[in-house]
């Protein structure tokens, strides 16, 4: 067994104070996320976990990309028919977590998930790349196939299906929306005494701010 004992760091880069945060924990993600974006030491600034309660009972935890965020919530596609999005059409209650290491900052958000309208899926399934767009038909996620082969076969006829042919989103493949109820900011700091700020969304759509002990 490998001992990782001695695996430690000291948090000392920033910190996070209630009398220099907003209201509303939306425009605090946007400062975070837009200063992990601009730290060109940070790659995919949008990549997100998701974790899910699957069919089976169990909590699954997957990394996938965030692709837009608004007052709204926080939008990311996704196969309807995947495991994963089986487990929230069966319970729309998941979390989405961010690490920017480089900003020794953590961001954890509970929230509802639902699916985003039509036109919006179809927005961005139009806006990606040929590939992109046949690979989420060539797909049937989480499905077991017999080989790598099997896949590259299925890919290369529908590459000459659509060789002239619009390529339209497949209904089983789409946006989730997730409006977030509660959302947790963690900075890193000396001594494991690490800043937590929880905004938590009351019955009258105000933001109670507590901090918790680290």
């Amino acid at each position: 067994m490998k001992d990782l004992s001695n695996y430690r760091k000291s948090y000392e880069k920033s910190e996070l104070l209630e009398n220099t945060i907003p209201e509303d924990p939306i425009q605090l993600f946007h400062k975070w996320f837009y200063e992990a974006e601009e730290n060109t030491e940070n790659e995919e600034v949008n990549a997100m976990t998701v974790s899910t309660i699957g069919l089976d009972g169990f909590p699954k935890s997957r990394v996938v990309l965030l692709k837009k965020f608004n007052e709204e919530g926080f939008i990311f596609y996704t196969n309807y028919n995947s495991e994963k999005g089986k487990a929230i059409l069966n319970n729309p209650h998941i979390c989405l977590s961010f690490f920017w290491p480089i900003m020794e900052r953590q961001v954890i958000i509970k929230g509802v998930a639902e699916k985003t309208a039509s036109y919006i899926s179809d927005a961005y399934f139009d806006s990606r790349p040929d590939g992109s767009k046949l690979g989420a038909i060539v797909s049937n996620q989480s499905d077991v196939i017999p080989s790598r082969e099997f896949l590259d076969a299925k890919l290369k006829e529908l590459e000459q299906q659509y060789e002239e042919r619009e390529i339209s989103r497949p209904d089983h493949w789409g946006g989730f929306l997730v409006r977030p109820i509660e959302v947790e900011f963690w900075q890193g700091r000396a001594n494991r005494l690490h800043d937590r700020i929880r905004y938590q969304l009351k019955e009258d759509y105000i933001w109670n701010i507590e901090r918790l002990a680290p």
